[in-house]
């Protein structure tokens, strides 16, 4: 059975990369994350050229920090805000299937269903790993541009390791999300409304303000209380329970939609 899953996944990777939304959003995200990051750095580079004797920086007026703890923070906080978008990259690319109704094909090349969402979403769990190392290649670039002249071991540390590693697995984990909406409703755009919809739902922070215990519970404040310090921002949980949050959605919303698709007509 693993033999037939890592075929078919490898097959769904090559349709992935063969499809032109895929390229095109992909594109959008990246050239944003550019953007934004060259527009913040001179002020970080000022910043770190400003640091005091005793190690604080004001990477914000009025807001002396800790220098290492400070800069990884802000690294980390960016890759967080450019990930935010790859729920819509992964309804996407759940999506062009349904659109050029390729998904009987599919079932025709691989009809156990279960290996062909397993396949699916090994794929597009590779596909969208991939991007999110992309993305913290390209924090932590210029984080190395503001830092090297002053302590280039900073992007190595203990501390920026592990806030890597979260960040990158909320970002998978958070994309599947979208990805598995979009199985579950068979289009792009409900897998998109959805995604956006939870993303709102932290963003506006009323949940937050009236029920903790609730927010807690949805995925961007899940990546929140994973990913910030709770010293410097307004957390609804601890990190043990973010991560569990965090595992249960995609798993969740994953297997509904392979159960969908076993009884379904593939069309």
């Amino acid at each position: 059975m693993l033999t037939a899953v890592f075929a078919a996944a490898r097959a769904e990777l090559t349709k992935i990369l063969t499809l032109r939304g895929t390229w095109l959003v992909t594109g959008a995200i990246l050239a944003l994350h550019l953007l934004i990051s060259a527009a913040n750095l001179p002020q970080n580079t000022d910043a770190v050229a400003n640091i005091t004797p005793d190690g604080l920086i004001e990477l914000f007026r009025g807001e002396p920090r800790p220098a290492h703890k400070a800069l990884v923070d802000f690294f980390v906080a960016g890759s967080f805000q450019m990930c935010l978008f790859l729920p819509v990259l992964a309804a996407v690319l759940a999506g062009q299937e349904f659109r050029a109704h390729q998904l009987g094909q599919s079932v025709l090349a691989v009809p156990r269903r279960g290996v062909l969402v397993a396949a699916k979403t090994a794929a597009v769990t590779a596909y969208l790993l991939l991007v999110s190392l992309v993305i913290t290649g390209i924090s932590a670039a210029f984080l190395y541009a503001a830092v090297k002249d002053w302590d280039p071991g900073t992007m190595t540390s203990g501390y920026a390791v592990s806030a890597q590693g979260r960040c990158l697995a909320f970002a998978v984990l958070s994309a599947l999300i979208g990805y598995a909406v979009t199985l579950i409703a068979r289009s792009t755009l409900i897998g998109i409304g959805v995604t956006v919809a939870l993303l709102a739902v932290t963003m506006t922070q009323v949940a937050a303000m009236f029920m903790p215990a609730l927010d807690a519970l949805f995925p961007l404040s899940a990546g929140r209380n994973l990913l910030l310090d709770p010293a410097d921002n307004r957390l609804t949980a601890g990190p043990m329970h973010a991560l569990v949050v965090t595992v249960l959605w995609p798993v969740a919303t994953i297997g509904v939609a392979g159960l969908l698709l076993s009884r379904r007509d593939a069309r």
